[in-house]
């Protein structure tokens, strides 16, 4: 995800209100589980997921992460599978302005451990997450309430750890006030950084981070067991639309997508929702109306440094950009199940245009060449950064430094390999010294989301353009969303013509499961995992 500091948010339109619409197959540690089923076995089933970094819903924007957060919290709106916003903890979400918001939430929720969900429940939750010296990723998500900047001051302490624009009106009444009118505001909503806390979170956020304690269908069960599994039972306390139809589910750690799926064919993970590519077509076979292929808002991208003087050439970019063959890379790496993107933003994606990079993005070696002897070339050391989590990456990564050196003469170039969880932290504190595979799962579907939060202010890349935050600033406080669009475009075209990151392929979200699951309804948005029945047999 982006590491955007924080956010400037105004769109202004009419008023909008939103009503209320409402264990391991086989495996002895699933059986020892007790759950709902009697004298049966119980009902649980198994989830392949990557190690998360954290499991506190403010300080993580890992897709393993939300997976398993996905089951314990709810967020005050959630996403239809049509792309839609629909409400979940909260009963509405109101403005007559697009700047205060009342945000009513549903009577009668309960934690796991029984405290009752409130307003305060969220205002506590996002005044941590705000709160400049937590240090939490998912801070900027609330750079647009009114007080984050007392939360991070530019120099020094800040003076007070609650943001101004929070207000509890009463116990089921939160009423925010955001520095700007912005009608995508109850959109964000659904986003896992604005789950509630219980107040026993904030004893000791260390060990909660490690145990957390949640609103939704699942609890935590037992200890997180790092880089093995993390298991989560049927809440006993949940009292949402969620009702879980399974006694449990036990995420088991992998650290190669290609053990997962051999585990999926020997029947010892139920379910893997991101089947490497080049198994798809076998997949597909052997697996039949189980193999669920979901076109997804999430997207590789190929970033600079550009904070480092060796890439700080436009020119030198888009050659790189241009001596790329994504279109033969999809094909071998990803079995032709990837799009390659011209695009910075994913197609299901409001305002989305094909091909809106130009030749920048089109295969040229002739023009690349032209265009990396025109920036002056590149001497030293050619390092490229990925994470562990994937076979892929490293297949990709090796397919862009042959075409690089084919194309480009760049002969010394290095591969960087980082851990799975220390990969965003490089990234988050610049210490990556040459182009790193950046991908963005989309949070909601809006240009904003991509555009603001990975090409604006406090970006990944120390790439800083006054006209493209200016664009966005004016199509966050447009009239309407429709209004917003051309502006977000222009804001993208800017963008592309800098190229500090560069967009490479979109992904095609590919998933398997055994014949012990029913009602399995996988979306673009959500696994929801809680209507995953189980044959106990």
């Amino acid at each position: 995800m982006t590491l955007s500091r924080r956010r400037t948010a105004a769109l202004a339109v009419a008023a909008v209100i939103l009503g209320g619409v409402s264990g391991c197959g086989g495996s002895g540690d699933g059986q020892d589980k007790q759950g709902g089923g009697d004298a049966q076995a119980p009902s649980r089933f198994s989830v392949a997921l990557t190690e998360p970094d954290h499991l506190t819903p403010g300080n993580t924007s890992s897709s393993y992460s939300i997976a398993v957060l996905d089951t314990i919290f709810d967020t005050p709106v959630y996403i239809d599978a049509d792309g839609k916003p629909q409400m979940r903890a909260a009963e509405s979400v109101t403005s007559s302005d697009q700047k205060v918001w009342t945000i009513k939430i549903k009577q009668g929720q309960k934690f796991s451990n029984g405290e009752p969900v409130t307003a305060e429940s969220f205002a506590d939750s996002w005044n941590a997450s705000a709160y400049g010296p937590n240090g939490w990723t998912n801070n900027y998500y609330f750079g647009n309430i009114e007080g984050y900047d007392a939360l991070n001051p530019e120099e020094g302490q800040p003076t007070t750890d609650k943001l101004s624009g929070l207000k509890v009106v009463d116990p089921n009444t939160l009423e925010v006030t955001l520095t700007g009118a912005f009608s995508q505001f109850p959109i964000t909503l659904a986003y896992i950084a604005f789950a509630p806390m219980p107040k026993a979170a904030f004893k000791d956020l260390k060990a909660y981070d490690q145990a957390p304690i949640g609103n939704g269908p699942f609890e935590l069960d037992g200890a997180w067991q790092h880089n093995k599994q993390i298991a989560v039972k049927k809440s006993s306390a949940y009292a949402g639309e969620r009702t879980a139809q399974s006694d449990g589910v036990d995420f088991k750690i992998y650290a190669s997508r290609d053990t997962a799926y051999t585990d999926l064919r020997a029947g010892k993970v139920d379910l893997l929702t991101t089947i490497p590519p080049a198994s798809a077509p076998e997949a597909k076979k052997l697996l039949g109306d189980r193999f669920v292929s979901t076109a997804g808002g999430t997207m590789d991208y190929l970033g600079f440094p550009t904070f480092d003087k060796r890439f700080a050439n436009a020119d030198l970019r888009k050659a790189v950009s241009m001596a790329i063959d994504r279109q033969a890379i999809v094909d071998a790496v990803f079995n032709g199940a990837f799009k390659p993107m011209s695009s910075l933003v994913a197609p299901l994606v409001p305002g989305y245009r094909e091909g809106a990079c130009g030749e920048s993005c089109a295969y040229d070696p002739a023009k690349a060449k032209q265009l990396f002897d025109k920036a002056g070339g590149f001497s030293g050391t050619l390092n490229l950064y990925f994470s562990n989590a994937d076979p892929s990456y490293e297949q990709w990564m090796t397919a862009v430094a042959n075409q690089l050196k084919q194309n480009l003469g760049i002969q010394d170039i290095k591969f960087r390999k980082i851990p799975a969880s220390d990969y965003l932290t490089t990234l988050r504190e610049k210490k990556e010294d040459g182009p790193y595979r950046n991908n963005w799962v989309m949070d909601y579907p809006s240009p904003q989301n991509y555009l603001e939060y990975m090409w604006g202010e406090g970006n990944r890349m120390g790439w800083e353009s006054k006209q493209f935050n200016d664009l966005v600033k004016q199509a966050n406080e447009a009239a309407s969303v429709e209004a917003s669009l051309p502006l977000y475009q222009q804001a993208e075209d800017v963008a592309l013509a800098e190229m500090p990151m560069i967009p490479l392929w979109n992904w095609q979200d590919q998933s398997g499961y055994s014949k012990r699951l029913g009602n399995v309804k996988l979306t673009a948005y959500t696994n929801n995992l809680y209507t995953i029945t189980v044959d106990r047999q």
